[in-house]
This record gives structure tokens, sequence and C-alpha cells, in this order.
């Protein structure tokens, strides 16, 4: 059984970018893992800062990160890759929002983006006391 709340990810092209772009960044040798490839948390991260941005001018308030969902690791990132965060609004209710972020690199002596890592992550809008508030949206929300 279907749920009609259910949050689902916009389809994912694998072609270009879509979306906001949220944060751009480049991967260097301090970020890597024990095989020498970035580390999947630094890219987690970089993903959340970008989302942050999204949800936080979205909502006009400040928010924080309470869920990550549906991350996909596709492809590596290595130094010197370029990165893009790219947000798109999945879904605004009460105080959250849903954000469909994708990270998408440009390596050296490549003409195209490539697609590497993708997910959904939901931010809540807080007040000066750090409490949950109402979202005031005034965007088109997706169907």
């Amino acid at each position: 059984m279907t749920d009609p709340q259910a949050v689902h990810a916009p389809t994912v092209t694998e072609i270009a970018p879509c979306g906001d772009l949220c944060i751009r960044t480049l991967a260097m040798p301090a970020d890597t893992n024990q095989n020498g490839d970035i580390f999947g948390g630094w890219l987690l991260s970089q993903m959340d800062v970008g989302g942050g941005v999204f949800a936080s001018k979205t909502a006009k308030s400040r928010t924080v990160t309470v869920a990550i969902d549906a991350m996909n690791f596709r492809k590596p990132v290595y130094v010197g890759d370029l990165i893009s965060v790219h947000a798109n609004l999945v879904r605004v209710g009460k105080t959250s929002i849903t954000v469909h972020l994708e990270a998408w690199v440009l390596r050296r002596r490549e003409l195209q983006p490539i697609l590497v890592t993708d997910g959904n992550f939901t931010y809540v809008a807080i007040d000066e006391e750090g409490r949950p508030q109402v979202i005031q949206h005034d965007q088109p929300i997706p169907a």
C-alpha cells in the first residue's frame, strides 16, 4: 500500500543538474578517506550545507536538519573535482521542508558534469529560541 503523503524525489535525469545551485566547492586532499577517494561524510556535509541554504531561503527563517532519506552514492568523488549541489523543493509542511539534493562533479578534462550523489533532506524552520515555527511559504508546492 502506498502512502499518499509519502515524499518522492523528482526523477533524476543523470544528464544535467536540475534545480537551484546552492553551493560549489573543490574537493581537496584533506577530504579523502583511507583509499584516497573523497570521504562520503564530507560530501554529505556539503550537501547539507547547500540544502540548508535553500531551506532557509524558502522558509525565510533559520532551519535545522532533522532527517536524511534515500541517499544514493552513485560514483566516487576525487581530489580536484569541482562539486556543485543543486536543490529541488519536494514538499513544504507546516514547519518542515523536504528538499531533493543532487551533487554533481566536473572532473578535470571532462566536459559534462557527472551525478555522484542524491537524496532527500528534511529541515525544520525554527524561531529565535530554537522552537519549530510555521513556514510562511509563497512559492508553488510541487504535486
